[in-house]
């Protein structure tokens, strides 16, 4: 016996209804097909994995975020995919593992445990690019480019980017001789920005005062491209790789000005998205209103390690629904959609076979069904004039 509750969905899972579902596999496509014309090849990996395949290299996070069930077969934990760049990682170690560059793409639904307080969907459809093999700015570049790509083919106006680098971080921790614990907590404390917090925690800490002034001038190392002369004086005297990495940040935002002057870039030294995952230059798309990224990558050198393959990599993710919703442009309801009568006639089925290959839609009548062409969303009709199937428009 069928109840109401049998028409429920679960909590943040959703139904995507013809007209969106429309625009979403069109855009779906779009950007495939972009992604084809700057080299990515597609791969598909599997909805179900094992599971410590598909947290691999990743963060507390994402162990969180992921369904767990047993396989009967094997006995084995396993997993369905809550991110798709594992998996992406693992085929072009396992199966792509070559000297030169390696550039693969994705879309596919993940599932999550939780959704996030600002958006409640627990099943986004994944869409992103991966860069393997090369560990150059360039390739950083690119990436960003293509992203910036994506977004402009979505639809997506008045995007904001923001810049930052995680080794920069990493690398003060180490040269101050922080403990794992101490990292974590004074991670926590950058991320939400709060100065007097942090503080407290570095008097707790038995660091060297210079480190500590180094910590909380951190925090406040965000802005426009004036972040990188303050930079420069508040980290001098750290090593080489504090140094480097202050050069790539710089020289990433020299490349994008030049390219995109007119793109707003914020620069954020305090910037740690996917800390526990990412090793260089992260960054983020922005657009106002939305209150999250609309899409977000970086550099993940360390991933292919655990697949036997060590490789550079770096790459973007989006989600497609988030995508298509922050889209201006809507899918026109005004194309034409023609409605054909239900006739045992030849000339009728060339005519409407021509059309459907021409890309238009043809709804053809079913013997004694209710509704006419109006209600069923018809633009036009096939009518027959002097022996020949015409579109007509309806009136």
């Amino acid at each position: 016996m069928q109840t109401q509750d049998s028409w429920l969905l679960p909590e943040g899972i959703e139904e995507v209804l013809p007209g969106d579902a429309a625009q979403l596999e069109q855009l779906r496509r779009n950007l495939l097909d972009v992604f084809s014309a700057w080299g990515y090849q597609l791969v598909f990996p599997p909805l179900m994995d094992f599971l410590d395949s598909l947290l691999i290299g990743t963060g507390h996070d994402l162990d969180l975020n992921t369904f767990k069930l047993t396989d009967q077969v094997s006995g084995r934990t396993l997993g369905i995919r809550a991110d798709m760049t594992p998996q992406v990682a693992r085929i072009a170690g396992h199966h792509m593992s070559h000297s030169v560059p390696t550039r693969l793409c994705y879309v596919g639904t993940v599932l999550h445990t939780l959704g996030d307080e600002l958006d409640k969907d627990r099943s986004p459809v994944q869409i992103g690019a991966e860069l393997y093999g090369y560990d150059g700015l360039e390739g950083d570049f690119e990436i960003i480019q293509l992203m910036l790509e994506m977004l402009a083919m979505s639809g997506i106006e008045q995007i904001h980017l923001d810049l930052g680098h995680v080794g920069i971080y990493r690398a003060l921790a180490r040269q101050a001789g922080v403990t794992e614990r101490q990292e974590a907590e004074l991670f926590d404390v950058l991320q939400r920005k709060a100065i007097p917090e942090m503080d407290d925690l570095l008097n707790a800490f038995s660091l060297h005062e210079k480190d500590k002034q180094t910590f909380k001038a951190l925090a406040t190392l965000h802005g426009g491209l004036e972040v990188f002369e303050r930079a420069e004086t508040v980290l001098k005297g750290y090593d080489d790789s504090v140094q480097q990495a202050l050069a790539d940040l710089k020289a990433i935002a020299e490349k994008l000005s030049k390219i995109y002057p007119a793109l707003p870039i914020n620069f954020d030294l305090a910037e740690l998205r996917g800390y526990y995952y990412h090793t260089g230059i992260v960054f983020a798309a922005l657009v106002p209103g939305l209150g999250k990224e609309i899409a977000r990558g970086g550099r993940y050198d360390n991933i292919g390690e655990a697949f036997a393959t060590a490789r550079s990599a770096t790459g973007f993710s989006a989600d497609l629904k988030r995508l298509a919703r922050q889209s201006v442009n809507s899918r026109d309801m005004s194309d034409t959609i023609v409605f054909a009568p239900y006739c045992d006639d030849e000339a009728l089925r060339i005519k409407i076979r021509g059309l459907r290959a021409e890309g238009v839609t043809v709804i053809q009548q079913l013997p004694g069904q209710k509704g006419d062409a109006k209600s069923m969303g018809c633009t036009a009709l096939l009518a027959q004039e002097n022996q020949n199937w015409i579109v007509k428009a309806l009136d």
